[in-house]
């Protein structure tokens, strides 16, 4: 049985509202400026502290909320989204770097959400979240009675047939009720696919086990509110790329340099390197930058799950927890996406907005497989999965509470 469905109550982009997903900017006044220059944009919407209005009158996520209500009502008012009922939402992703990406806009059942191995479910979420971030995603979803921005799922058992299935539902579709242009020249396209058409796809999308690769907070958020369904786009493995996910840190209780003694302290080889930090091209070896100095760091073998040989929990467990004495949702710590390159990072630590930055190389596919594959949980924010679906594209309206 699938655990996916065509969209009762759709309203579908017809220009301009197009938006990077809440958690893509470690710079939040980067929203703001993104929210002024397109008053349009879904961040508006979804991230409603961070409007200029908001900025300026100094108000908190709650104060604001209200503004978040009256700008999607008149962003629909304004003929800004369109009304579609009953239809999967065809999504192809094209003129990047990457491969061109196919995916579907569905709804999937919450029941079927499975956070450990002792819960039954086709949806494996296999990472930690920070709660503050799924009591927000809930509070909007509930404010709004819309669902804003999709849970990414890997459809891992059937994505070849799912691939030429959208490719192929594409292709009979004609012309896209919207496209969108990121930031990195891509193009985001969207096609209403209703009837028998819809019901084959969503069909095939939920059939088989389904991972998040990318919205663990907004899966946790329609549990906590007690949703019958989610939004999600449904992906194929040939559409995804994983990119490094690396940290910018502040607030040191000493310098750089002391922290990378106290690393080699507890067992890691560490080398001085010369020139500007670059992403490690494999798993093993992680790069720290402090102020003009470049160091590299291999920790020492440890047994015990493969996630527990993952560099990135290596980060966390042996210097933001055990030497920093910080949990990973530390203020302190800010999570920079493989959108950032390693220039932007070290020219933070130039620029005294951070004290130095940790460069950990991208999880392989296979590991993040055998993670989920086991129902083990991966580190938090550590698998930067690419192209990402654009928020504000498809929008699902909820039932009256």
């Amino acid at each position: 049985m699938t655990a996916a469905h065509p969209i009762d109550q759709a309203w579908l982009s017809t220009g301009s509202t197009g938006a990077k997903n809440y958690d893509e900017f470690p710079d939040e006044t980067e929203i703001t400026r993104i929210i002024e220059a397109n008053p349009a944009s879904m961040l508006g919407v979804e991230m409603p502290a961070h409007t200029p209005e908001a900025v300026a009158a100094d108000l908190t996520f709650e104060q604001a909320l209200p503004a978040a209500a009256e700008r999607l009502a008149a962003l629909k008012e304004a003929g800004r989204f369109a009304a579609f009922g009953d239809v999967a939402v065809a999504y192809r992703i094209s003129g990047g770097e990457e491969p061109v990406a196919y995916g579907v806009f569905c709804l999937v059942d919450t029941a079927e959400i499975s956070s450990s191995a002792e819960e039954p479910g086709k949806v494996i979420r296999n990472e930690d979240v920070f709660i503050e971030k799924v009591k927000q995603r809930n509070e909007l979803n509930q404010r709004l009675r819309h669902l804003l921005s999709p849970v990414l799922l890997l459809q891992s058992t059937r994505g070849e047939e799912l691939h030429e299935a959208i490719a192929a539902a594409i292709a009979d579709a004609g012309e896209p009720v919207a496209v969108d242009v990121d930031e990195a020249g891509r193009s985001h396209e969207i096609w209403a696919i209703g009837g028998a058409a819809g019901e084959a796809l969503t069909a095939l999308a939920g059939d088989g086990d389904l991972i998040v690769a990318d919205g663990n907070h907004r899966s946790l958020a329609a549990q906590v509110g007690e949703l019958d369904r989610f939004l999600a786009v449904v992906t194929t493995p040939a559409s995804v790329v994983i990119r490094p996910y690396h940290r910018l840190v502040k607030g040191l209780p000493g310098s750089a340099s002391q922290l990378v003694e106290q690393i080699a302290q507890i067992g890691a080889t560490v080398t001085e390197i010369e020139g500007p930090p670059e992403t490690p091209a494999t798993g093993g070896t992680v790069v720290v930058y402090g102020r003009g100095r470049t160091w590299e760091i291999a920790f020492a073998e440890v047994e015990g799950s493969v996630v527990d040989r993952l560099d990135h929990a290596r980060v966390e467990n042996e210097v933001f927890t055990a030497l920093l004495g910080w949990d990973a949702g530390d203020k302190r710590i800010t999570y920079v996406g493989g959108d950032y390159p390693a220039s932007w990072l070290a020219a933070q630590v130039d620029a005294g907005k951070a004290d130095l930055a940790v460069l950990i190389a991208p999880v392989t596919v296979p590991d993040f497989i055998d993670v989920n594959l086991q129902r083990l949980k991966m580190p938090r924010k550590s698998t930067w999965f690419v192209p990402k679906a654009r928020a504000g594209l498809a929008i699902v309206e909820l039932p009256k509470a």
